[in-house]
């Protein structure tokens, strides 16, 4: 299959790169600092979303902003660790083969901690769309219009690349072209117009007006 556009969009987390133990290893570090239960714990959904709604879904108002600057320092502290920051099957063949202007880091992380993680995985994206800059996550589609904007580029003309369900719900909502990725979730939970099992199934090409991707079947 191939796909035309002007630009390609990637979450971060779980699409380029993999932080799964680490965020694991600091998120339960930091439940037990604030006093919050296994079941509590457990019923939030994690990946895909910003620290400060998750830890405003699982504590009172007042104490969120300090418990948001608690993890994030968490986690940067833990990017150097054993088997915090893998680069996932495909990462560095695809980006390697796309100009810096035609493509962007789109993630729910604070921009220090994602800055930490790309580093550590040797990627230096020239455009990136944190936690920083939007007022609305995803699924809101805000993040991803906000990349095309920033890149210049039509958001019909972007394709996203995505492994949450939540973030190819802002895809869609942004009216992009969206790719998932079977890299955390199962393929039944991931609605998009193309299922990949990681980004190894995906190869591109620069062109005068954009990008050719070549999704393998």
């Amino acid at each position: 299959m191939k796909i035309h556009a002007e630009a390609l969009l990637f979450d971060n987390d779980g699409t380029l790169l993999s932080s799964l133990e680490s965020v694991i290893r600091c998120w339960t570090r930091w439940a037990g600092e604030y006093g919050i239960s296994a079941e509590e714990f457990a019923a939030v959904e994690l990946h895909g979303r910003p620290a400060a709604e998750i830890a405003a879904d699982l504590l009172p108002a007042d104490v969120v902003p300090a418990a948001v600057a608690r993890i994030e320092q968490l986690e940067v502290e833990d990017v150097t660790s054993a088997g915090a920051v893998v680069l996932l099957p495909g990462t560095a063949a695809l980006l390697a083969s796309l100009p810096a202007d035609r493509w962007a880091v789109v993630t729910s992380a604070t921009r220090r901690l994602a800055e930490a993680r790309l580093a550590e995985a040797g990627i230096r994206p020239k455009a990136m769309i944190a936690a920083d800059d939007i007022t609305r996550g995803k699924p809101d589609p805000e993040p991803y219009l906000l990349a095309a904007r920033r890149l210049g580029v039509d958001p019909a003309r972007c394709v996203v690349f995505e492994d949450a369900p939540a973030g190819l719900q802002a895809g869609r909502a942004a009216g992009m072209t969206t790719v998932a990725l079977a890299t955390t979730h199962d393929r039944s939970e991931l609605v998009a117009d193309i299922v990949v099992n990681d980004l190894s199934a995906v190869s591109a090409q620069a062109t005068d007006s954009g990008v050719e991707i070549f999704v393998a079947d």
